[in-house]
């Protein structure tokens, strides 16, 4: 394969997709069962027309075959007057007309074959064209079953990824909770064992000087206190 033909097989294959993309196969259908409608009718015009023009050439036999008859009666009337020249030109015209009662008897024939040929052809089509249609009902209603189903899984996907958001936020939320509570814990811890004042209870330097004093005073007191009772 060439350079060329490669290059119009791609190009063809992305036509075809575009096309796919935007092609509703319910107006495709709806499209080709249109066609298949016009073409009965005009085999029906065919099987109509073809049984008019068969009922104008039965119609010009009919009118061949008086003329005939009546040849056929001058004829007689010619001789009996002894008038043989004029009943030989009556049977002249007689043989003429006849000639072409059997031509258009012949074509009347060919034509009742053909309209025969017409009409079956218009039942099978007929047929055809019933069996389309309600195959493409069936195609459309599948189709718009599915198309319905891809919207609502498409709409259900929506909703699972914004749970997916919803979860994550979620999640954030709670580590957030766990290293604050973390952070509490620890700085509870370091403030138990001294590492970490806490502020809320020591107060300013102030008072941790005048608390120390007053802690030392107490211990000075109770120490006088237990030396008197020794001393006694």
């Amino acid at each position: 394969m060439g350079l060329i033909d490669r290059m119009s097989t791609v190009v063809k294959s992305k036509v075809s997709k575009v096309l796919d993309r935007f092609e509703d196969p319910r107006e495709t259908l709806d499209y080709s069962y249109q066609k298949q409608l016009e073409m009965l009718r005009k085999v029906k015009r065919g099987v109509a027309e073809v049984a008019t023009s068969k009922k104008r050439l039965e119609i010009q036999r009919t009118k061949l075959q008086v003329n005939i008859d009546k040849h056929t009666s001058q004829a007689k009337a010619a001789l009996e007057a002894g008038r043989e020249d004029l009943a030989r030109t009556a049977l002249t015209l007689k043989a003429q007309e006849q000639t072409q009662f059997e031509q258009l008897t012949q074509q009347i024939v060919n034509m009742g074959h053909e309209q025969d040929k017409l009409v079956a052809t218009e039942k099978r089509l007929s047929a055809k064209v019933e069996s389309f249609r309600s195959r493409k009902e069936t195609i459309k209603a599948q189709y718009s079953a599915a198309e319905a189903q891809v919207k609502i899984t498409e709409s259900v996907s929506g909703i699972g990824e914004e749970m997916t958001d919803v979860g994550l936020a979620i999640q954030r939320a709670e580590d957030k909770t766990e290293n604050m509570r973390a952070r509490s814990e620890a700085l509870d811890e370091l403030i138990e064992t001294g590492t970490l004042e806490d502020t809320l209870e020591s107060g300013d330097s102030i008072e941790r000087e005048l608390a120390a004093i007053k802690q030392k005073s107490t211990v000075d007191e109770e120490l006088e206190a237990l030396q008197r009772e020794v001393n006694k």
